[in-house]
């Protein structure tokens, strides 16, 4: 845990002075007083998260970790758990819906296998930090031990870190694993105590069938092991995931050093969900992509307290909408620098009409 701690006693909140600079800045541009709305807000969070006063964000990464989930044994997902090693192999050759808007937002796209049920061939493109081969079938028990839960936070401020040294302005998080949305679907239960019927959708695309056996075995799950909403250790090691606890590490490794998250989907925002748990400050540090199909997913954002960026009905993840959303924040911080100010461009603002 010393790793993590350290992470989480890193965390500072954003520097409020940068921020106060920035308003001033973007208030003196050629434009009508927040007539930007969001982008203007984007670019204030971002100022204050990396300190700076003009922020660059040259170098933009996205984390998609892949894990398999034992509770895929009781039929809680249209595909079989082999898919989740195929399309590793398929992010390796760059031709995943995450390659593809990761290269039009130029973003690198990190790719590591934290928990695949199966031995993946060895590549320069891919990080191994794995922890086991999948997780236990929650249905029937814990999904994982303590120590593989911290395991897992810590192969995410590993990977983070590691990458970091590499120079990060700003990251993305993304995953692949059959049948993770059921473990996503208990965490949010757990820690919001939401019915399990309110929170739960249809994953890959299940039909009516397969989806109330999906909300059946949720329940369970949170039935057999209990976990604690008080300690999100206690959560992600009895429903969660591999991935989902590397995405969390990776939250709060990027926290610490101060670069900006953008989180996907449902499934990342249940590792939002550990990772706030973990540290609560890091919610100032989290950027909201997008509003999943899945429902569950607004859940989890009301409850951090996040505003979405775009709502196109996405529900692939990978960190499709965290690139999308690191697009926006592109944009958000070149209107911060690139845009004219009254001053320079000799335009006559409203004071002195």
């Amino acid at each position: 845990m010393d790793r993590i701690n350290q992470a989480i006693r890193s965390i500072q909140p954003p520097d409020k002075r940068i921020m106060d600079l920035t308003q001033e800045r973007l208030d003196s541009l050629t434009k009508p007083l927040g007539s930007l709305g969001r982008l203007e807000e984007l670019a204030k969070v971002i100022a204050g998260i990396t300190g700076k006063v003009a922020p660059e964000l040259k170098q933009k990464v996205i984390f998609t970790f892949a894990a398999d989930h034992g509770v895929s044994e009781e039929g809680v997902s249209a595909f079989p758990k082999e898919v989740t090693a195929q399309m590793v192999y398929n992010f390796l050759r760059g031709g995943a819906g995450i390659n593809v808007i990761a290269r039009h937002v130029g973003a690198k796209v990190v790719v590591a296998d934290l928990g695949v049920a199966s031995d993946l061939d060895t590549s320069e493109r891919l990080i191994s930090k794995k922890i086991n081969y999948g997780t236990k079938n929650i249905a029937k028990g814990a999904a994982m031990t303590k120590e593989e839960a911290i395991n897992s936070i810590i192969a995410g401020i590993e990977i983070f870190n590691q990458e970091f040294e590499n120079g990060v302005d700003i990251i993305g998080t993304g995953e692949m694993g059959i049948a993770n949305t059921t473990a996503s679907s208990a965490i949010t239960a757990v820690f919001t105590a939401k019915a399990v019927e309110e929170i739960t959708g249809y994953g890959t695309g299940i039909d009516e069938k397969s989806f109330l056996n999906k909300v059946r075995i949720i329940k369970k799950a949170i039935e057999i092991n209990k976990p604690d909403p008080s300690s999100a250790m206690d959560v992600l090691a009895k429903v969660g995931g591999y991935e989902i606890g590397g995405i969390a590490g990776v939250i709060l490794a990027a926290a610490a050093k101060r670069v900006p998250v953008v989180i996907d989907g449902f499934n990342s925002g249940a590792a939002a969900l550990i990772a706030f748990g973990l540290q609560p400050k890091t919610k100032q540090y989290m950027i909201a992509s997008h509003c999943s199909v899945e429902k569950g997913h607004r859940v989890i954002l009301d409850y951090i307290g996040l505003k979405p960026l775009f709502d196109f009905n996405l529900r692939l993840g990978e960190g499709t909408g965290a690139a999308l959303g690191i697009n926006l924040c592109e944009a958000s911080v070149k209107i911060l620098n690139q845009m004219a100010t009254f001053k320079d461009a000799k335009v006559s603002n409203k004071d002195k009409l």
